[in-house]
């Protein structure tokens, strides 16, 4: 036996061996013959995967994850990210939890060899894709795809019910948001272009987009992070005329504080820092735009029809027979379809599955006040508590909102890289499962205390010999 089928006996040797599995210890529940799910987990991509795998690990098995995409086809990995790489480190074990088999460097070795790991430089973006799909199969993870929840129901006695697309629904005790990097609100387009421009002619980078339909044609794109420059590349690799880049800066970003981030603790620390030192580290950390890795500048550079506008900010646009317009200060481009590269928003209120709950959630605006100048983009963020778990605005709000756990991107100002963020998942995940499984024991807590206390298994059944107790006759 040798390659995958060694290694998944390995693991499962492994699984053994940590003691994985064994009865739950949870209290079943159901709400008029109805079946309830301790936990829901909403969006299949890793992060959600790993929670379903960290609640196991806990005796939680009565999860479910639900996906609204295909099976396989779960996150951006085979959606809208058009990186060649991933652009963390190749060492990094975010989802594995420690389990030596079940690290993507086993998976890879298992396939290639020690020398085909050494020989990676960065890990290919459809090859991380593929470890994800293993991940799945080999831990048996209860994954149900083409499934998008629609709307969050607050019941009586801690109960959800999920609506989902098609008028079907579920019951679940706690609900988890592992919904990425657009979960915790929506990717933003400039009123300047979406009041502008008709839908047809421009799309955001987190959309997929036909750029084999634009053969021979001009792109331009807005914004000057990582993904405007993956999607340069691919606009240009498949068959884009041109493809010119814009950036209000009057240099490129180069620094990535995330690296420093990896290195000295902040991924796993950063929750422990009180909310003073937290908002100063992310009005500096969202002051940074993430700059591409260099080798993806050098392919999007490489092209001839490639084109970089430094200190270009758009100053109007508007459409111009089947295409747009664009005006900066050098001038007017003529384009025939735009790419916006410009980022989230992260705010409850624009989720639509949360719009019976979003006024109760409480916000970073509602908690702190920093002693400097406000910073709106972070004041919307909603503030988490330390199991990920979102906070009522008032006691009037707790009951709805409780057992909801935000799972993504805007867990970024209360719990820094974590939720969304490959080099944060590795600290991150096991605080979730913490904070889930913490709520679950404590909302049964009565009942659990008072059958401990009424417990009255023996477990000692030998008898001591009469005539060898202490006191009996010689």
């Amino acid at each position: 036996m040798s390659g995958l089928a060694a290694l998944e006996t390995e693991l499962a040797r492994q699984l053994v061996l940590i003691g994985q599995g064994g009865a739950d210890w949870t209290r079943p529940r159901n709400v008029g013959g109805e079946h309830v799910y301790d936990v829901v987990i909403v969006g299949g991509g890793q992060s959600g995967l790993a929670a379903a795998f960290g609640l196991m690990r806990e005796r939680v098995s009565n999860i479910l994850v639900i996906d609204e995409n295909p099976t396989g086809f779960e996150g951006p990995w085979e959606t809208y990210a058009r990186m060649i790489t991933l652009r963390t480190p190749k060492e990094l074990n975010p989802i594995d939890f420690g389990v030596p088999a079940l690290s993507y460097r086993a998976w890879w070795e298992a396939q290639h060899g020690p020398a085909g790991w050494e020989a990676v430089d960065k890990i290919a973006r459809g090859d991380w894709m593929d470890y994800l799909r293993w991940y799945r199969r080999v831990l048996g993870l209860p994954v149900r795809n083409d499934t998008r929840l629609e709307l969050i129901e607050p019941l009586e006695g801690g109960i959800h019910r999920l609506h989902l697309a098609g008028g079907s629904s579920l019951l679940a005790r706690k609900v988890v948001l592992a919904t990425g990097i657009q979960g915790g609100g929506e990717w933003h387009v400039p009123p300047m272009i979406g009041n502008a421009l008709p839908r047809a002619l421009y799309a955001h980078t987190s959309e997929p987009i036909d750029y084999a339909a634009f053969s021979g044609k001009r792109i331009g794109i807005l914004g000057g992070g990582a993904s405007a420059f993956d999607n340069a590349n691919f606009a240009l690799l498949q068959g884009a005329a041109e493809a010119h880049v814009f950036i209000r800066r009057k240099a490129l970003p180069r620094i990535n504080p995330i690296r420093f981030m990896e290195q000295v603790g902040f991924t796993g620390r950063y929750p422990a820092l009180d909310d003073d030192a937290k908002y100063a580290v992310m009005v500096s950390f969202l002051g940074h735009n993430q700059p591409p890795t260099n080798d993806t500048f050098a392919r999007a550079a490489s092209w001839p029809g490639f084109a970089l506008h430094l200190d270009s900010p758009w100053l109007g646009v508007e459409a111009e027979g089947v295409g747009a317009k664009v005006t900066t200060p050098g001038g007017a481009h003529h384009f025939d379809f735009l790419v916006l590269s410009t980022g989230l928003v992260s705010d409850p209120g624009l989720r639509p599955e949360l719009r019976l709950v979003a006024d109760g959630i409480a916000r970073w605006a509602d908690r702190f006040a920093p002693a400097g100048e406000r910073h709106a983009l972070i004041d919307a963020h909603p503030y988490l508590g330390e199991g990920f778990e979102l906070l009522p605005r008032s006691a009037d709000d707790a009951a709805a909102l409780h057992g909801l756990f935000a799972f993504n991107y805007s867990a970024l100002v209360s719990l820094g890289l974590s939720a969304a963020a490959l080099s944060g998942l590795k600290t991150a995940l096991p605080r979730l499962v913490k904070g889930v499984a913490d709520q679950l024991f404590l909302d049964d807590r009565e009942s659990l205390v008072a059958d401990l206390i009424a417990y009255d298994e023996p477990e000692f059944l030998g008898e001591w010999p009469v005539a060898n107790r202490a006191g009996a006759a010689a």
